[in-house]
């Protein structure tokens, strides 16, 4: 997609001119591939203020026939000491800005005896807060290969007591790799009973059991795009307890849906969701953010929490995931991503939040 890397590099070339830069070294590889497509493990590029057309971009030999193909439209300079590669090439009288937040104390003294260097931290992710039609494809693909992923799992009665949690959870990434995820986001969490009350559980031994709660948060990868959903489900007639639990939480994520509007203010967005589970009891049962923002990492700003600073805008791809947790008796979290839109946001996980008795 040279074209559409074209544009995000014209558009960071924006905030290069009004920081009156000369040019910007880029370093984070996450931000390399938002800007040119490369996928390596070695890169680096200087974006010049006046164009692509000295803008340089440099690997090491490894990459050669890749470079040629994922970034056709820029100047390729091979040399295994990336950054430093470029920063010898600059003049001298050049204002260079770089990612202070990814760039080590000894590579900054190394750098600024060839340059002079300016702290730019968050410029790029600045502009990767708002996603372009072809990340919300991807992060599309990767909520659909999720769903399906969910959805095989539930139909071949792979949720069943009796299986353990490092069982599921193999599956689970198993089938996502099957629709076409290119890997798992993060580790997959399944957690069964009282560990469906532990937030971040890591899958273990335990076995399912029939009258237990049974939380599933997992993703897959597309593009390197990211998708985030948790659905909890119940083995067996649920109890009373466990269906007035999940009412609250279906209500506080529909509330803090609701909530996600172009000029929404982030800490805004979290207390519609928390409000319905304080009112309910449960404040001290909810003890994380409403959601984050997602694409090239799964956790990227915006914060949507209380602590959360500024307000959503259009295009941006967030997380909904409260969730209430009972020490010792086991705990809902219901999850989706979906995109900022006028009106009503777009929902990009599609499976069922319905109460699903397996």
């Amino acid at each position: 997609m040279p074209e559409t890397h074209g544009r995000r590099r014209a558009a960071l070339r924006d905030s290069l001119t009004d920081a009156g830069l000369d040019a910007l070294l880029v370093t984070d590889l996450l931000n390399i591939r938002y800007l040119t497509g490369f996928t390596g493990s070695n890169a680096a590029v200087l974006l010049y203020a006046g164009g692509d057309g000295k803008t340089l971009f440099c690997t090491d030999g490894r990459y050669t026939t890749q470079a040629a193909a994922e970034v056709p439209d820029l100047e390729t300079v091979v040399d295994r000491a990336s950054a430093a590669a470029l920063v010898k090439g600059v003049a001298k009288d050049w204002k260079v800005g770089f990612e202070s937040q990814h760039v080590s104390v000894e590579e900054y003294e190394a750098f600024r005896t060839h340059a002079d260097l300016v702290r730019t931290p968050g410029l790029i992710e600045a502009l990767r807060l708002v996603k372009d039609d072809a990340e919300v494809e991807a992060l599309r693909q990767a909520c659909a290969a999720a769903d399906r992923a969910l959805d095989d799992l539930v139909a071949t009665g792979g949720l069943r007591p009796g299986r353990t949690e490092l069982d599921v959870a193999r599956d689970l990434e198993n089938r996502m790799l099957e629709h076409g995820s290119t890997g798992p986001s993060f580790a997959s969490i399944v957690a069964t009973g009282a560990h469906s009350a532990i937030p971040h559980h890591r899958p273990t031994h335990a076995e399912l059991k029939r009258g237990d709660f049974l939380k599933l948060d997992f993703g897959a990868t597309v593009d390197g795009y990211h998708s985030d959903m948790t659905r909890t489900f119940v083995l067996g007639e649920p109890a009373d307890w466990q269906r007035e639990v999940y009412d609250l939480v279906y209500t506080a994520q529909a509330a803090g849906v609701a909530a996600v509007a172009p000029g929404a203010v982030v800490s805004e967005v979290d207390a519609a969701a928390r409000k319905v589970i304080a009112d309910a009891g449960h404040r001290e049962h909810f003890a994380h953010g409403l959601g984050h923002g997602v694409g090239l990492q799964i956790h990227e700003a915006p914060s949507l929490a209380a602590t959360g600073v500024g307000t959503l805008s259009a295009g941006m791809a967030v997380t909904v995931e409260p969730g209430v947790y009972l020490a010792g008796r086991g705990g809902v979290r219901i999850e989706d991503t979906l995109v900022v839109r006028a009106g009503e946001p777009e929902l990009l996980t599609l499976s069922t939040k319905n109460l699903v008795v397996v």
